[in-house]
């Protein structure tokens, strides 16, 4: 498969009149197709509903954008609730997924009505101090089947190795539990794998779920709202993959949910999705500037984004694809490390990659950067995290993050009779 940017070498130009790189920029037009294909793919379902990882892309304008399609918010800290709730979402479009949570994050979940998703059965007790014996009238459990899984693509996670969740045991405790405090409706949750190129995950996901469900409303007298199959749906991020087919995808569980759920009588159950990356990672890109070369041992481009920017590849040698724009059609003939500006080796979009020759001024655009892409960003080294811009369907540039400047790097220092001599 071809990997494309959604923007021109001829775009870029006149954008870094007004914002120069590095900056991310994210396509209105390809985010809106693909929640026309999410909502299309689970439309069998009354109840779907998508709540949108929050922490992929924290920034209102996008958030705005799924939200004209009924999506709502999943969130996992303060930051995260006040924001959904800033761009005026209620608590039935919050869900509340965390992990060793502070008090004061459960209360204002619990304030703004958000659907609560417990990660622990401890956190039941914890919660009682909280609220008392007021508990909302819906809540849910994260489950972790343990084991290992292993997916069709070669993809093997971990589910007993990672914090998160309850075994079977606690969770049909944890429902005793909550049951017992006045809750009348029940939700599940469990994320056991990151980034599956399969299209058969979800609805080996759901077959479990759905089962289990089954099970427990039958053995603890609960009655079920949603299942939420969390995320997991992953994107191609290198040219020779094939993506997911969200609409293979909903019909596979489709058939799960009426082979298990509809004989069981809960043909009523909705079916929640948590997609961080899927519903944003391809129509985000970091656009920077080719700015030195080096030729050692190796041969490099130094551009003038770093980690700080997009921090995947340097955490954990993720791919990325990279358009040297305006050279689409020329030979990927030059084999270079791709390094940003950080006191750290690790600092590398790509580490021998085949691309066309790079000259000086030379554009790139590094792909699938629009989730987990800008929201990982930091200030080591001093270096500010760049503006984002939105790239809207009739062809005009937003200005939707500015770039940080200095004074927002020492705006919290406490420079005393100093801060008079800095350079701002």
């Amino acid at each position: 498969m071809e990997k494309k940017s959604f923007v021109t070498k001829e775009q870029i130009e006149q954008i870094v009149k007004t914002y120069p790189t590095p900056f991310h920029i994210y396509d209105e037009a390809g985010i809106r197709a693909n929640c026309e294909a999410v909502k299309e793919a689970f439309a069998w379902n009354k109840g779907f509903r998508e709540y949108f990882a929050v922490k992929a892309t924290p920034n209102p304008y996008i958030m705005n954008i799924l939200k004209e399609y009924d999506i709502g918010f999943d969130c996992s800290s303060e930051a995260e609730l006040v924001l959904s709730g800033a761009v005026g979402a209620d608590g039935e479009h919050i869900m509340f997924s965390s992990n060793d949570t502070p008090a004061c994050e459960y209360k204002l979940a619990y304030d703004m009505g958000a659907i609560i998703n417990l990660d622990d059965i401890t956190h039941i007790p914890f919660l009682d101090e909280i609220i008392g014996d007021k508990y909302p009238e819906v809540m849910s459990c994260r489950y972790n089947p343990g084991g290992v899984v292993t997916m069709s693509n070669g993809i093997m996670d971990n589910p007993g190795d990672a914090k998160y969740g309850m075994t079977e045991e606690q969770l049909i405790e944890a429902y005793r539990m909550l049951k017992d405090r006045g809750v009348k409706r029940f939700g599940i949750h469990a994320f056991i794998i990151s980034n599956t190129l399969t299209n058969d995950y979800y609805p080996m996901l759901a077959g479990q779920l759905f089962e289990l469900v089954a099970r427990i409303e039958k053995q603890v007298g609960i009655k079920f709202a949603f299942v939420n199959l969390s995320g997991g749906v992953g994107v191609a991020y290198k040219p020779d993959q094939t993506p997911n087919d969200i609409r293979v995808i909903g019909e596979g569980v489709r058939r799960k949910y009426e082979e298990i759920l509809v004989p069981a009588g809960m043909g009523d159950v909705a079916i929640f999705t948590e997609m961080g990356r899927f519903m944003l990672a391809p129509y985000g890109e970091l656009i920077t500037k080719a700015i030195h070369e080096k030729h050692i041992y190796k041969e490099y481009i130094g551009v003038d984004a770093c980690a700080a920017n997009l921090m995947r590849p340097a955490m954990y040698g993720a791919y990325h694809h990279i358009t040297v724009l305006g050279k689409e059609n020329e030979p990927c003939d030059h084999k270079y490390d791709i390094t940003g500006s950080l006191c750290e080796n690790n600092d590398k979009f790509a580490v021998d990659r085949m691309l066309p020759k790079i000259e000086m001024g030379d554009y790139l655009a590094i792909h699938d950067a629009g989730a987990h892409g800008f929201a990982m960003g930091y200030n080591y080294n001093g270096r500010l995290k760049s503006a984002e811009l939105l790239l809207k369907t009739d062809g005009t540039v937003k200005l939707i993050r500015r770039a940080e400047t200095l004074n927002d790097y020492y705006a919290t220092f406490d420079f005393g009779e100093y801060g008079d001599k800095l350079i701002r």
